[in-house]
């Protein structure tokens, strides 16, 4: 059927290869066809996941099925449970489910191998074209893409249904029926059953050609994914403020671009840290890049913000996003103090006497500075060119009601010490 060996020749040496194992026809077919390889080549230990979604009643069976295969095999089962986050969409609420359960699975190295093939592969392209997606979605299913901590691998693309159908009646294979297969309410199984015979009887090779045709487009893509690192490399200047540990990008190297090649960079930039918008929200990239120089935009996506300051835009993700507030005491200044969604503080050089804590701008501080007397702290925040969006959790640190030093900023402290903040990392985790 498929010449499986050489096609999963990159990954002979990772530590494990992990099997995506529903019971039905495509994973109970690929399973089948790596424990027959194991026997016969030297592979990575094999083991299979099943993830559970709770859906339905009928589902409750199908860990034991799964555990009788596997079993029958030789091969290891997990099995996981899942809940579903209630969404318009019980289909993408699903997938978003399971692939979150497969990538916090997955150890550093371990390759994830599903059965999608040729038909599956066709039928994500209409749907997408029908959607309205652009080229990186109308790529239709990548034949490898990071996961986790390791990589998901679908060796099974080029294959059809017909084909795997014929493999699982020649070895006797049992798998299981998705009953909610047949329902045509969702979108996917409705091309699969009134759409796509409707198309295969009039053009037979209709999956096999939207299936190439994805190919082309996964190709036109990567050419837009190259030039996208050129104009990247161009605009990953070096910023200001290093210490705050976030990505940001040079906005008058981007300006220089067209409109498109600006969306085809960020695109590239956001995918590994937020969910895309599509077409009709990218309205949000035109106000951020046209605002005012004296404005404070800001772009929401799914899993964080951008926002604009020092000429550079910036990406601002998990702690970064909850405020930072109120007072935290530090009754022993000669260790770092961990504060609530702000990452940690810690003192260096002769450490001031007094009941010391650590809080945040509230408006009107003042600092007393050598040579210059008593100074407006917004003004002197403002002669930093600090950030906007830094400031509101920027540690301050006092001794009773008397300001005595601000984080990271040498020349804003009143004694012979420094109080370092180590910003939280802008790290929001599984996508």
């Amino acid at each position: 059927m498929l010449d499986l060996y050489s096609r999963l020749s990159p990954w002979l040496t990772a530590p494990s290869w992990c099997i995506a194992l529903s019971g039905g026809l495509d994973s109970t077919v690929l399973l089948h066809l790596l424990a027959t390889l194991s026997r016969q080549q030297t592979l990575p230990p094999l083991r299979a996941i099943h993830i559970h979604h709770g859906l339905q009643a009928a589902a409750d069976a199908w860990p034991d099925h799964c555990q009788r295969l596997c079993d029958d095999l030789g091969v290891e089962l997990q099995v996981i449970r899942v809940q579903v986050a209630p969404r318009a969409s019980i289909e993408q609420g699903a997938r978003d489910a399971r692939y979150a359960a497969f990538s916090t699975a997955l150890c550093p190295g371990e390759i994830l191998l599903t059965g999608q093939h040729r038909e599956d592969q066709a039928e994500t392209l209409l749907f997408r074209l029908l959607r309205g997606a652009g080229l990186r979605g109308l790529s239709a299913m990548p034949e490898r893409r990071p996961l986790g901590q390791g990589m998901l691998v679908r060796p099974l693309l080029g294959v059809s249904r017909n084909e795997l159908q014929c493999y699982a009646q020649e070895q006797h294979l049992t798998w299981i029926e998705d009953p909610s297969n047949h329902d045509t309410q969702f979108s996917r199984n409705y091309l699969r059953h009134q759409v796509f015979p409707a198309l295969l009887q009039r053009w037979p090779q209709a999956a096999q050609n939207l299936a190439r045709s994805a190919q082309h487009l996964s190709e036109a893509q990567g050419l837009l994914d190259e030039l996208a690192l050129e104009d990247l490399a161009q605009a990953a200047t070096p910023a200001p403020f290093d210490w705050l540990g976030l990505d940001s990008l040079d906005l008058g190297v981007l300006r220089q671009l067209s409109p498109a090649r600006q969306r085809n960079a960020l695109q590239y930039w956001l995918a590994p840290r937020t969910r895309l918008p599509d077409s009709r929200h990218w309205a949000g990239w035109d106000a951020l890049r046209d605002a005012a120089s004296d404005g404070r935009p800001l772009w929401c996506l799914t899993d964080g913000e951008l926002h604009r300051a020092n000429a550079r835009i910036w990406w601002l993700e998990g702690d970064w996003l909850n405020p930072a507030g109120g007072q935290a005491a530090w009754p022993n200044p000669g260790k770092p103090l961990s504060l609530s969604h702000n990452g940690s503080v810690s003192l260096s050089g002769t450490l001031p006497q007094g009941p010391l804590h650590i809080a945040y701008r509230q408006g009107g501080e003042t600092l007393a500075i050598n040579g210059r007397g008593q100074r407006d702290l917004k003004r002197l925040l403002n002669e930093s060119q600090l950030p906007s969006f830094v400031r509101s959790r920027l540690p301050l640190l006092y001794c009773g009601e008397q300001l005595l030093a601000v984080a990271n900023l040498p020349g804003l402290s009143q004694g012979d010490w420094q109080l370092h903040w180590h910003a939280p990392t802008s790290e929001q985790g599984l996508r």
